[in-house]
């Protein structure tokens, strides 16, 4: 109500109005380019993005279903089995396209959200959504922001290998990136020093998920479909960001005009 002026005896829109307003944007494909312009008004008001820019992705659960491992079968054929066929109802409430994956033991279903942050002001600057099975790596050129007036790249340890230190060093990004133990070579206590000193300034990026889980009604999105899940967390990065300008603008109205 604060952010679009609305006084306590005016109508607000209920959920239905908010969720097809969503689906006008997402079927003229509008989110990516709202997102965009803020960033651009943000630029064009002396916001730029400064200090260089954090990277990190976050598992985006969705709703999980029973599968056979028949019916796991003909889905990686992209073949929708026949039994869910004939229920088309509960069809339409299964995701079709999020993949499982296995990480450290644990299995996780869904998706990613992939984001670069600024570290002067932490605002979301890029992202991008994709499979779990994607690896976080495999993003990091659609992260960087070439605009950000500072050229220092800080991420986990998932980023690390040589060929990312080569093409950051080729596109003149200065590499934090976390060190990684390789089979019989462990971390040296330099490395460790260097990797506690890189987690206290990346910890920005984890303010981001963790005010999605806090204020933002956490991760889990009940929607069905890569595309629709893309429109969902396209909007709630852009929400993160008018959320993110009211908090420098009512801690420092000059630094954010």
């Amino acid at each position: 109500m604060t952010f679009l002026g609305l006084g306590l005896a005016e109508p607000v829109p209920d959920a239905t109005t908010v969720w097809l307003f969503r689906q006008q944007l997402k079927q003229q494909g509008l989110i990516e380019e709202l997102f965009e312009q803020f960033d651009s008004e943000l630029r064009d008001k002396g916001n730029q993005a400064k200090g260089g820019q954090i990277v990190d992705a976050t598992l985006i659960p969705v709703p999980k279903h029973h599968k056979t491992k028949e019916d796991k079968q003909k889905l990686a054929l992209g073949k929708i089995p026949e039994s869910w066929q004939q229920k088309p109802h509960s069809l339409s409430q299964k995701d079709t396209h999020a993949p499982w994956r296995k990480k450290n033991g644990q299995s996780s279903f869904g998706y990613k959200n992939h984001i670069s942050i600024d570290v002067e002001y932490g605002f979301i600057r890029r992202y991008q959504v994709t499979d779990t099975s994607v690896h976080d790596s495999q993003v990091l050129g659609a992260l960087l922001d070439e605009q950000n007036q500072g050229q220092e790249v800080w991420a986990d340890s998932a980023y690390g290998s040589e060929s990312i230190e080569w093409i950051l060093q080729i596109l003149q990004f200065l590499s934090h990136i976390h060190e990684r133990a390789y089979g019989n070579h462990p971390l040296t206590g330099k490395h460790k020093e260097d990797d506690g000193e890189r987690s206290q300034l990346r910890a920005k990026v984890e303010q981001v998920f963790g005010h999605w889980v806090n204020e933002m009604g956490g991760k889990l999105m009940g929607s069905i479909g890569k595309q629709s899940l893309k429109a969902t967390i396209g909007v709630k990065n852009l929400v993160y960001n008018f959320k993110r300008y009211g908090f420098w603008e009512n801690k420092n109205p000059k630094a954010v005009r």
